[in-house]
């Protein structure tokens, strides 16, 4: 740890000494947002982030492992997730710059990222016992191509796949994803057990290719067994399994705004995934769109507590 680092106390209501069935790796940071006559907006946020706390708050017990800086900001983003029930024993606060990412333009969104504290995170103080309790493992975002960070956590989802600990991969590609950075979500893309993807990451990563046969070249790639969650905003989503492809169509909701939905939804889909492990692929798939949809009612990365989702569930003709 960081020469002046902390560990906050756990935010997990549960079992004091038990350790989460899902940890999630990468950044959360504060969003920083125009709020009109030339004034900005802090927000907390981060997809890594934001996908552990949906998946704590539909009660999978989760561990958010990154790091914040050790002043105001991180104090908010501990705080929220003390709220949303994450175990923070896997949380670190370092003296270092806060993350934060400027976003200078809506549509399409573009983001300026300023400090370092996501890359105090060391996992060597992370709690005793945590892999062989750990059911899957989450990567993505901005994490990966952050360094050193990204090495580290490109190496610490390589030793998790060999000691059989399922990963879960998001790229959420943003601008800071170049050309270089293909060959580094092919590498990770090949040990993941699960893939989410939307189409606005194949379009960022193939833009050259058409729709079919990029998926096609992407499955080629990997492992046997594998899923692929292709999530395509209100168009719907389909996953990809067992040789098939299985599709949901997207509930109709009164959408507030999309910010997270891609979060929350991979969130619903490993929440059911773990909660739920004799539920057909299609059941774990409506699950999934609906923690998506139910995301996108309220403003800003809403992460949607249980009830919410077992409301659009119970819709008829949903």
């Amino acid at each position: 740890m960081q020469r002046g680092s902390t560990r906050p106390e756990s935010g997990h209501k549960g079992d004091a000494d038990a350790l989460p069935a899902l940890v999630v790796f990468g950044e959360a940071l504060t969003d920083l947002v125009p709020a009109g006559d030339g004034l900005w907006r802090g927000v907390p946020g981060g997809a890594c982030w934001n996908l552990a706390r949906v998946a704590a708050l539909l009660g999978v017990h989760t561990g958010w492992a990154g790091a914040v800086g050790a002043g105001a900001l991180g104090r908010e983003l501990l705080a929220r997730s003390t709220q949303a029930g994450l175990d923070l024993r896997f949380a670190q606060q370092v003296a270092l710059p806060p993350l934060l990412a400027v976003v200078h333009s809506l549509d399409p969104p573009q983001y300026l990222f300023a400090g370092s504290a996501d890359q105090g995170f060391d996992p060597r103080r992370l709690p005793d016992g945590w892999r062989q309790a750990c059911r899957y493992a989450h990567f993505g975002s901005i994490s990966l191509v952050r360094q050193p960070l990204g090495d580290r956590l490109m190496a610490l989802a390589a030793d998790l796949r060999a000691r059989g600990v399922p990963i879960s991969f998001d790229p959420n590609c943003r601008n800071l994803m170049g050309a270089d950075y293909l060959p580094r979500f092919e590498r990770l893309a090949a040990i993941a057990d699960l893939l989410k993807l939307s189409d606005e990451d194949l379009r960022h990563l193939y833009p050259r290719l058409p729709e079919c046969e990029a998926l096609a070249g992407l499955r080629e790639r990997m492992r046997a067994g594998s899923l692929l969650l292709y999530t395509r905003g209100g168009k719907g989503m389909c996953l990809y399994v067992d040789g098939g492809r299985i599709e949901q169509p997207a509930f109709a909701v009164p959408v507030s705004d999309t910010v997270g939905a891609g979060d929350a939804c991979l969130g619903g889909f490993l929440a059911s995934l773990l909660q739920r492990p004799r539920q057909d692929w299609s059941g774990h798939l409506r699950f999934a769109a609906a923690v998506g949809a139910a995301a996108c009612t309220r403003p800003g990365a809403h992460a949607p507590a249980r009830d919410e989702v077992e409301r659009l569930l119970a819709t008829p003709g949903r």
